[in-house]
Order: structure tokens, then C-alpha cells, then sequence
């Protein structure tokens, strides 16, 4: 009675055991999906630049003396013509004053002159004077014109060395500090008073390196990329997310790549009336009429990164999730574009990644035909 009893409850048992073997499957991940159609969009080059002074001198002196006045002030802006510096005069006006003086004197030996062999001239015709005394005259004023021309010339030298104590601004634009203070002596044109940029034009560098240019050539040999390079404006954003209000336009590409760097240096310039860009300043720099035909963009959070780099989900016939290895060369408002790895009319999910197992089938919750999928989205 006692073996009778215990076989059913090993009945029970078994079907226990047989009961956890069997237990039932999840139902598959909820996803949103989005099916791939190519479009042309605004191609996204970005640079790093550097903004630069259209115009930058130093200023300098070409004579030594003592600084008596500095009447600008440090960083302002300052008109062509404004009076930057002052060195002591009084040597050079003395010089000049001397200078003027010889020069006056010989010009009215030279008029004296001129005025005596005026006057020989026609008596010479008439016999009333000899030959001699015509070329005694001649003489005079050839050597009153030497005189007077030597004369002449080192008075503007001094007069040039009085007006060069006033140092003056060569072009419009901002003075920088000055170098030497007041009563300091300046020895000559080696030494730097201060120096001028004009940043209104402002112009900005930047360099694609030679891989970069290598691939824009490609994909415009293939109609991947399409621009008229007239028609080409530049764009810049500063550090804090801000865009510069004016664009660009390129006026500048060198020659030649450099060597040290291995990238070609362009130039764009930039109205900056407010001053708002600075020599110096780094900025992105975006170049904007330049279209890409045919791209393909999928959402951003619909690549992923994995151990062999991005990646996103396709769906497949039968609404089985296949991993597909990607190429996101850009990134355009919010999706990626993706230059290799997808083609027209594949569905890529968008939500639910998370719960995505690769090969496993998944349920599409847009509410669009999933039931046949093209051929092209079999990996």
C-alpha cells in the first residue's frame, strides 16, 4: 500500500520537472522603423579656422630720439593718420631749419645766375661782350644748379627726419599696446612702438588636409558632391555654439600643399563691424553651397557603436533583426548620413534597439507592411 501511494506522487513529479522544460517564449521587442530613401541634402564640411587681422603693421620709427607724447590710447581704434607717438623734435627741427636756410641761399644764387646769362646772351650777338664772359656765366649757373639741387635735397632729408617725429597710424584699425613707455629712447626702426590690425575685413584661415581634398575631388568626379566653387560661402560658429552673422567668401587657396602639416591653406573673409571675431580666435568653419546627391540619412540614435565600430539594425524578411555594419561619414540636423552599408528601401530601426537580439524576429509598431521585406535587406 505504501509503494502504491508513493508512484503517483513520483507522477507528480515528473510532470513538475517536464513542466520547466517547457516554459513559455517572450513575445518579440516592439520597434520603429524607418525605410531608407536616398535625397539630396546640404553636404556637411566642417574645419577647424583661425581668425586673422586683414591687415596687421608694425609700427616703428625711422629715427632715434626720446618719446615725449603718446596721445593714443591702447587697444581703440584709430583713424589712418592718427598721431601715435612723438619723439623730441628739437634737433631735428634745428636741422631742418638750416637745411631750408642753405637751400634758399642757393636758390638765389641760381636765380642770379640765370638772370646773368639771360642777360649776356644777346649782347654776346651784338659784340658787346666776349665769349668768355658767356661761358664764365654758363659756368656759374651750372654749378648754382648743383648747388642748389644738393641743397634742395638735404633740406627735404631734414624735413622728411622733423615730420618723421610724429608717428602717425599708416592704415585705419586697432592699436595695440605700446611697447615702450614715455621718456624712453627709441634706438631706430629695429625697435617696435606698437602695432595696427584691421579686423573689419576679418579674414579666416583654415586647412583640409590632403586626404580631405583627395575625397572631395573623388566625390565630385563620381556626382556624390556638386558645388560651383564661385558660389561657395563660408560659415563660421565660435566657441560658444554661436554663428558669426555675416558668411564668408573665399578669396584665397595656396598653391601648394605644406609640407610640414601635409594640409592646403584657404582664406575666407568676413564683414565684422562689431568686432565680434578676433585675430586668433578659434572657430568652426562650415562651407555651405555644396550639395550631396542621393545620400542616404537615417536618425542618430538608430546607429549604434559596437566592438567593431557602427552599426545598426535591419529588418529583414520575416521581421528577423539583422546587424548591418555601417559608414556615418557626417552628421546632418539629427541623422547621420551613411555612406556605405545601406540602400534604398531597407527598414532600419529607430526605437526599441535595446531590446533588439540580433537574428531574433521583432514586431514593427508603425503600423507599416512588414510582411515582405526586398531583397536588398538581407545582409
Amino acid at each position: 500500500m505504501r509503494l502504491v501511494r508513493l508512484i503517483p506522487c513520483a507522477g507528480l513529479l515528473l510532470a513538475a520537472a517536464c513542466g520547466d522544460d517547457a516554459a513559455p517564449q517572450l513575445p518579440p521587442p516592439n520597434v520603429t522603423v524607418v525605410t531608407t530613401a536616398p535625397k539630396d541634402i546640404p553636404a556637411s564640411i566642417e574645419l577647424v579656422g583661425q581668425g586673422a587681422a586683414s591687415k596687421f603693421i608694425e609700427v616703428r620709427s625711422q629715427l632715434n630720439g626720446v618719446i615725449i607724447e603718446r596721445p593714443y590710447r591702447e587697444g581703440s581704434d584709430v583713424a589712418k593718420g592718427t598721431l601715435l607717438f612723438r619723439l623730441d623734435p628739437t634737433t631735428y627741427e634745428a636741422n631742418f631749419r638750416s637745411a631750408k636756410a642753405a637751400a634758399e641761399n642757393a636758390q638765389a644764387r641760381l636765380d642770379n645766375a640765370q638772370r646773368t646769362l639771360k642777360r649776356l646772351t644777346p649782347l654776346l650777338a651784338e659784340g658787346a661782350v666776349s665769349q668768355k664772359d658767356v661761358d664764365d656765366a654758363t659756368t656759374e649757373l651750372q654749378q648754382a644748379q648743383a648747388s642748389y639741387a644738393q641743397s634742395q635735397a638735404e633740406a627735404d632729408g631734414a624735413e622728411k627726419d622733423y615730420n618723421d617725429t610724429w608717428i602717425r597710424a599708416e592704415i585705419p584699425g586697432r592699436a595695440g599696446r605700446a611697447n615702450l613707455p614715455l621718456g624712453a629712447r627709441v634706438t631706430g626702426p629695429a625697435d617696435i612702438l606698437t602695432d595696427l590690425q584691421q579686423i573689419d575685413p576679418i579674414y579666416v584661415y583654415f586647412s583640409p588636409s590632403d586626404i580631405d581634398i583627395l575625397r572631395f575631388r573623388r566625390e565630385r568626379e563620381e556626382g556624390k558632391l556638386v558645388f560651383n566653387p564661385r558660389k561657395v560661402t563660408v560659415q563660421v560658429r565660435l566657441s560658444d555654439g554661436t554663428l558669426l552673422p555675416s558668411t564668408g567668401t573665399l578669396d584665397f587657396a595656396d598653391l601648394s600643399l605644406d609640407t610640414r602639416t601635409g594640409t592646403q591653406q584657404y582664406r575666407a573673409e568676413f564683414r565684422n563691424p562689431e568686432s565680434i571675431l578676433l585675430p586668433g580666435q578659434f572657430v568652426r568653419v562650415r562651407l555651405l553651397g555644396v550639395t550631396r546627391k542621393e545620400a542616404i540619412l537615417v536618425p542618430q540614435r538608430a546607429v549604434l557603436q559596437g566592438l567593431t565600430g557602427a552599426f545598426v539594425y535591419v529588418v529583414a524578411a520575416g521581421d528577423t533583426a539583422r546587424a548591418r555594419t555601417v559608414v556615418a561619414s557626417s552628421w546632418e540636423g539629427e541623422g547621420w548620413v551613411i555612406d556605405s552599408g545601406l540602400v534604398a528601401g531597407e527598414r532600419v530601426v529607430v526605437d526599441g534597439t535595446q531590446r533588439v537580439i540580433a537574428g531574433q524576429p521583432v514586431a514593427i509598431a508603425t503600423g507599416e507592411d512588414s510582411t515582405a521585406a526586398s531583397a536588398s535587406a538581407t545582409p
